[in-house]
C-alpha cells in the first residue's frame, strides 16, 4: 500500500494514518447493492395490471382530450344559442341650410337605436340544435372512451397470449436442444445413423427461429399496447394478469334485446333530432323575427321623435334550397339509423357464432385432444427410448403435440377477442376486469 497516497492516508501535523483498503471496500459494495436495489425497484415498479393500462389509457391517450374539447365545444354552441341578439346604434350629424333665405345655416343630428328579436320557434329551434349537438358528442365521447377501453383490453390480452406462445416455444426450444444432444451422442458412438442427426439439427434450428420470433412478436405487441396509452409509460415493462376464459356470453336472444340501448344507436338517434331541428329552423327563419326601431333628429329649430318596426318581407328568396337541404340531412340521418341497426344485428350475430365455434374449439382442445396429443408424444418418445421407431417418428410427434398447444391458445384468444367484440358492439361490459 502507498501511504503517501492521499487516497489512503490522512494527515495530522507531523502523524500520517493510512486508510485502510478494507474500509473503502465496504463502502463500494454498500453503493453497488444500494444502486441494485433501486434498479430492483424500478423493474417491480414497470409491471402493470389490467386496470393499470385501462387508468393510465383513460387519462393519458390524445384521443380522450380531443373528446373533453369537443364537449366544450358543444356547451359553448348551447350558450351562443340562448344568446339575444345585439342591438344596433346609429349617429349622423351635418349641415343644415334653410330653402327661405334670412335665417342663417345651422347643423343636425340624429340617433337611432335598432333591437333585433327573434321569434321563439326560431329560438327554440336553435336551442334544440344545440342541446342535440351536446348530446350526439357526449355519446361520441362515450363511444371513444368504450372504443379505446376495448382496444386496451385486446392489446393486453394479445401480450398475454404471446407471452404464453413464447413459454411454449422456449419450452419446444429446450427439449429439441436435448434431443439433439442425445441423438448426437447416439450418432457419435454408432448406434444411430447420420441423419437423425441432420434431421434433429434441422428441428433445433426450427425451434430456435420460432423462439426468437416470439420474442419479436412479444415487442411488438407491447410497443402497441404503449402506443395506446402514452408516453409516460416506459419503454421497457411486464404485463400481468390472465386470460378470462371463466367468463361465457348470455344467450344470443338476450344480446340482441341489449341492441336497442348500444350508444352506435344513441348518437344516431341524437343526430337525427338535431337534423328535425335544424329544418324547423330553417323553416323558421322565413320570418325570423322584426327589429325595433328608437331615434330622435334634432334640427335648428325642429326635434323629431320616430318609432318604428322593421320585419322582412320573403318575397324573393323563401329559404327554399336551405329547407330542402336540411330536409335531406334528416333523410339521411334516418337512412344513416337503420343501417346502423341492421349492422349492429348483423354484426353481433356473427361475432356470437364465431364465440361458440372458439368456445367449442376450446372445450375440444381442454376434453381431449390436448390429452391425446400428449399421449402420443409420449409413446413415439418410448419407442424411440427404446429402439422401436426413429428418431423421424418422435420429432413428428413432437411437433403435432406443439401445433395442438399452439392452436389451444389459439382458440383462447380468439374466444376472448369474440367477447371483447360483442362487448364494444353493446356499449357494456361484459368481461369483468380483475386487478
Amino acid at each position: 500500500m502507498n501511504i503517501d497516497n492521499p487516497l489512503y492516508m490522512r494527515r495530522f501535523g507531523a502523524r500520517t494514518i493510512a486508510i485502510p483498503e478494507v474500509r473503502l471496500f465496504k463502502w463500494y459494495s454498500l453503493a453497488l447493492f444500494l444502486l441494485f436495489g433501486m434498479m430492483a425497484l424500478n423493474a417491480q415498479a414497470a409491471t402493470y395490471t389490467l386496470p393499470d393500462v385501462i387508468g393510465a389509457a383513460m387519462q393519458q391517450n390524445p384521443v380522450i382530450g380531443l373528446t373533453r374539447a369537443q364537449e366544450d365545444a358543444a356547451q359553448a354552441g348551447l350558450t351562443t344559442a340562448k344568446a339575444y341578439l345585439n342591438p344596433e346604434i346609429e349617429a349622423g350629424s351635418g349641415p343644415a341650410r334653410y330653402r327661405s333665405g334670412g335665417q342663417g345655416d345651422g347643423k343636425n343630428w340624429g340617433v337611432t337605436l335598432s333591437q333585433p328579436l327573434e321569434f321563439f320557434d326560431v329560438r327554440r329551434a336553435r336551442r334544440e340544435i344545440a342541446e342535440s349537438n351536446i348530446q350526439v358528442t357526449g355519446v361520441g365521447s362515450e363511444l371513444t372512451r368504450i372504443e379505446l377501453r376495448a382496444r386496451v383490453k385486446s392489446a393486453f390480452y394479445d401480450v398475454l397470449q404471446r407471452q404464453a406462445v413464447l413459454k411454449l416455444v422456449e419450452g419446444d426450444r429446450n427439449l429439441l436442444q436435448q434431443i439433439r444432444e442425445r441423438v448426437k451422442l447416439r450418432v457419435d458412438v454408432g448406434e444411430s445413423p447420420r441423419y437423425e442427426l441432420i434431421k434433429a439439427d434441422t428441428e433445433a434450428l426450427a425451434a430456435e427461429r420460432d423462439y426468437q420470433a416470439a420474442i419479436v412478436r412479444i415487442t411488438e405487441a407491447k410497443g402497441y399496447l404503449r402506443g395506446l396509452i402514452g408516453q409516460s409509460m416506459p419503454m421497457d415493462f411486464d404485463v400481468q394478469g390472465e386470460l378470462p376464459l371463466g367468463n361465457s356470453l348470455p344467450s344470443l336472444d338476450s344480446l340482441r334485446q341489449q341492441i336497442d340501448q348500444s350508444p352506435l344507436l344513441t348518437q344516431a338517434r341524437a343526430a337525427r333530432e338535431a337534423a328535425q331541428a335544424r329544418l324547423r329552423l330553417e323553416q323558421s327563419l322565413r320570418f325570423p323575427g322584426v327589429t325595433l326601431k328608437a331615434g330622435i333628429e334634432q334640427d335648428p329649430d325642429l326635434t323629431s321623435m320616430r318609432f318604428g318596426l322593421a320585419v322582412p318581407l320573403p318575397l324573393w328568396s323563401q329559404r327554399q334550397g336551405q329547407i330542402a337541404e336540411a330536409a335531406a340531412g334528416v333523410r339521411q340521418v334516418d337512412a344513416i339509423l337503420s343501417d346502423r341497426e341492421l349492422g349492429l344485428q348483423r354484426d353481433i350475430d356473427s361475432a356470437y357464432q364465431r364465440y361458440l365455434i372458439a368456445s367449442h374449439q376450446v372445450a375440444s382442445f381442454e376434453n381431449g385432444l390436448l390429452k391425446q396429443s400428449e399421449s402420443t408424444l409420449k409413446v413415439a418418445e418410448d419407442a424411440y427410448r427404446f429402439g422401436e421407431r426413429g428418431i423421424l417418428e418422435y420429432l413428428d410427434a413432437q411437433r403435432t403435440f406443439s401445433a395442438v398447444r399452439k392452436d389451444y391458445l389459439a382458440a383462447r384468444y380468439d374466444y376472448v377477442s369474440t367477447m371483447l367484440e360483442i362487448e364494444r358492439l353493446l356499449g357494456t361490459e361484459l368481461l369483468e376486469v380483475k386487478p
